[in-house]
């Protein structure tokens, strides 16, 4: 069987080729184990990729674009007069990457193609790159596989190296435009992500850019606008400078992993510049040691130590810093593991993970054990509305109890039945201090709690703005916190809306969590408000969370959203027509919606003490 495994980077791209029984090899494209992942528009629309790219922007660089999978996220891009779509770029690259495979087959195409991706990618990147491959040529089955998965396999293909099932091993991941970490988990069958965040504003782009400016600073006064001409560039005289500086940059960079110093060559009327690994480690310090407290932070998120990792996986690029392996030793005690090569730890890994194994990431283990792979079926159309089965990252799993415990997470609720379902656009965004829906669902008073007949009647409210049957949903929130009748501090919209509201305020009164609860006339105004009211907050994800709960005799279900400004949990009961929902900010842009539930589960949802 001839399987190709494919990472297509931020910078370069990556392709191992396993054909004939023999062990996997990296696939040398134009002579280099790394090709360019860059891409440059001709005047007559064709796409030149790799290190024709590179040479074609000396010539006219606004027709280049270096990095196209870091626009993942745009539809289309502006080269020269060209305008092509992000697919067709990435699409470029991976067919130039079919095109050596199959010379080196003899003219056959590869059985199987494998594509990396990082493990944050949504529904929507993902089926970017699935229909990039299309439009490449492959039309052989492809599978996905999340690049921490392939770097812990690879990292456990060593002799030396060891992750059995219920170890996990850090993946430090810093490439040229971002930076991810996560805690990958061996299980009998395969690997698991636990755990896993990232900074979209950190990677060796970025130490490039710093570079770049501390090497201004030695000599931007000599010419301030010749400088300033660098680094806004109007003619194609003076792109071709911008362009060749930065690469005389990014290879002094590379050059001080090796070397305490090196000189950057400048343009005239410029001298060159001598820099050292010391004033470049000075400049990135502060950056890479984020990077590495993110890493210890997703370690606590998960319930682990450092002491119960197997070890810390470099991959990436820009991981060759001195400075990296430092800060991992310094703040968490682990000398860390990578190669001379850490650029293609990913690609030989995917090579490594089964096929069940690759699909793992997409399943939730406690209630939908791996079935099969996510691949695509064969076909020789383009699968641009391909989607994947409704579920998605599972948010940090618990694995089986075989394992080791400090595997394990806290345990859900026996009666919850959480599915995380792809959403595409299934809320929408608004600029409101918002986020999780949390509800607390108790009998206080020992008092006996209202029927559902009972509830489908308006009722009396309370100094507190609650009805009989919302205080019985509420338990003891309105006695920890701060509630009034009424949308209190919440947008003008929504005090337009009927029925009988009291919010509740945790914290700072006009940024903190707000809790809502409402009752309306009948089951279905209930329904309706709580679909109205994730629209009406607007919030964009590729992912949210759905599931029943049930507790104090109540049942119902909750549904769960983020965005980069906030979450929003809604939730209703069976029978009775209450709506909840709280607000909560996401300042850390850390929440998602596994996060969300997990909350409500384990602490708001109804019967929880």
């Amino acid at each position: 069987m001839r399987v190709l495994s494919v990472d297509l980077g931020t910078s370069n791209t990556v392709a191992v080729l396993s054909a004939h029984g023999r062990p996997p090899r990296v696939v040398e494209v134009d002579g280099s184990a790394t090709m360019p992942s860059a891409v440059f528009a001709t005047e007559d629309g064709g796409i030149i990729v790799g290190r024709d790219a590179e040479r074609r922007a000396r010539l006219d660089p606004s027709r280049f674009e270096p990095n196209p999978k870091h626009r993942v996220d745009e539809s289309t891009l502006l080269l020269g007069e060209n305008v092509i779509t992000v697919t067709d770029a990435l699409a470029a690259v991976l067919h130039r990457v079919a095109e050596e495979t199959t010379r080196q087959l003899g003219g056959a195409q590869p059985d199987e193609v494998r594509l990396t991706h990082p493990a944050q990618w949504g529904t929507v990147r993902r089926n970017v790159l699935l229909s990039a491959a299309r439009l490449a040529g492959f039309s052989c089955n492809l599978v996905l596989v999340p690049e921490p998965v392939a770097a812990a396999a690879h990292f456990a293909s060593f002799p030396d190296r060891t992750l059995g099932a219920g170890q996990a091993l850090a993946v430090y991941d810093l490439g040229a435009g971002t930076f991810d970490c996560a805690i990958v988990g061996a299980t009998q069958n395969g690997f698991a992500v636990l755990a896993e965040d990232g900074l979209a504003d950190l990677g060796g782009l970025d130490v490039d850019q710093a570079l770049l400016e501390h090497v201004g600073r030695q000599v931007s006064n000599k010419d301030p606008q010749r400088w300033q001409r660098l680094l806004r560039p109007e003619s194609t005289g003076d792109r071709r400078a911008q362009r060749a500086l930065r690469e005389d940059v990014r290879a002094a960079k590379e050059a001080l992993s090796r070397h305490p110093q090196t000189e950057v060559p400048m343009p005239e009327p410029f001298d060159d510049v001598l820099v050292t690994r010391a004033e470049l480690e000075a400049l990135v310090r502060p950056s890479m040691l984020r990077s590495v407290e993110l890493l210890a932070a997703v370690l606590r998120s998960n319930g682990m130590r450092p002491e119960n990792l197997v070890g810390v996986y470099l991959v990436g690029g820009s991981s060759r810093l001195p400075l990296v392996a430092s800060l991992i030793g310094e703040q968490l005690r682990i000398v860390p593991t990578t190669l001379d090569q850490p650029e293609t730890a990913v690609a030989l890994g995917a090579h490594h993970v089964s096929r069940d194994g690759a699909a793992m990431w997409t399943q939730d283990f406690r209630n939908n054990p791996p079935s099969g792979p996510v691949a695509v079926p064969q076909t020789g159309q383009p699968q641009v509305g391909y989607r994947e089965p409704d579920t998605v990252r599972t948010y940090p799993v618990a694995p089986p109890q075989q394992q080791q415990p400090h595997f394990q997470q806290p345990a859900a609720k026996p009666d919850s039945r959480r599915n995380l379902l792809i959403g595409l656009g299934a809320v929408a965004t608004v600029a409101v201090i918002v986020a999780i829906v949390a509800i607390v669902f108790r009998v206080s008073g020992g008092s006996s709690a209202p029927s559902a007949a009972e509830c489908q009647q308006p009722g009396t409210v309370d100094a507190k703005g609650f009805t009989a049957c919302m205080a019985n949903l509420a338990g003891s929130v309105p006695e920890q916190s701060n509630c009034a009748p009424g949308w209190q501090r919440i947008m003008p919209g929504l005090r337009e809306l009927d029925g009988t509201v009291a919010s509740c305020s945790i914290g700072n009164p006009n940024s903190g969590t707000q809790i809502i609860y409402t009752q309306l006339g009948s089951q279905e105004a209930a329904q309706k408000r709580a679909d109205l009211l994730l629209e009406f907050n607007g919030v964009t994800s590729d992912q949210q969370v759905e599931a029943e709960w049930s507790g104090n005799g109540l049942s119902g279900t909750y549904r769960a959203v983020t965005s980069d400004t906030f979450g929003t949990l809604v939730f209703t009961v069976d029978d009775r027509p209450l709506v909840g929902m709280v607000l909560k900010p996401n300042e850390d842009k850390k929440l998602d919606p596994g996060k969300m539930a997990d909350e409500f589960e384990q602490e708001v949802q109804p019967g929880t003490d």
